[in-house]
């Protein structure tokens, strides 16, 4: 399946620089994309970071960052409130949510998915679950791999943020498999208490 869509005109930000955070900006940083980078410190305190990565990749302070088109929640899943809090509302904005909820109960989580959690503190954006079931070490590889693509597990209760993100991941190299709503094929990456989503860690490459 092909998510082909024209998005020329859109603006990314990652918001958290660790390690999946900077993975997903050499990603970017790859295939020439702008993107946004932002942590709750002062852009200085991570310039020289962002630039050992690449030119296109913009330290920002966290509120210049958030006015993105399409967000990408690289922080601790127990941060993604602080980044929510940025904005009185999200109407508009796409989140992928990269974060895991490893070790967090399911009490904690009201018995929900944590894809569904971070939905709810990002009113009226539409949030697309991705990029987080592979490790940083992984993620931040050329995802062009013997002749295939890495691919990288999508879903979302928005079929058209899902698409949008979707021609995003092939941009950027990635085969984009989506696995329906956050609930349904969502739960096999998504973490809970100390159990971890099926699909979360395993690298599969996809040859067309």
């Amino acid at each position: 399946m092909s998510y082909k869509i024209e998005n020329k005109a859109a603006s990314y930000a990652i918001i958290g620089f660790g390690n999946i955070g900077q993975a997903l900006a050499k990603a970017f940083a790859r295939k020439g994309i702008e993107v946004s980078v932002a942590t709750t410190r002062d852009p200085e305190s991570f310039a020289s970071a962002a630039a050992a990565i690449g030119p296109t990749i913009i330290p920002k302070k966290l509120e210049e960052a958030v006015k993105a088109d399409i967000v990408f929640l690289a922080v601790r899943f127990q941060s993604h409130t602080d980044v929510a809090k940025a904005l009185p509302t999200w109407q508009g904005k796409t989140i992928v949510d990269v974060t895991n909820a490893y070790g967090v109960s399911s009490e904690e989580l009201g018995g929900q998915p944590s894809a569904r959690v971070v939905a709810q503190a990002f009113t009226g954006g539409r949030v697309v679950k991705g990029f987080n079931h592979l490790a940083a070490a992984i993620l931040e590889q050329d995802p062009a791999v013997h002749g295939g693509r890495r691919v990288v597990f999508l879903a979302s209760d928005d079929d058209a943020a899902a698409a949008e993100i979707g021609a995003l991941a092939e941009n950027l190299g990635f085969s984009p498999i989506k696995l329906g709503l956050l609930s349904e094929g969502g739960l096999l990456v998504q973490a809970r208490g100390n159990s971890w989503g099926q699909l979360i860690f395993k690298d599969l490459v996809k040859f067309d």
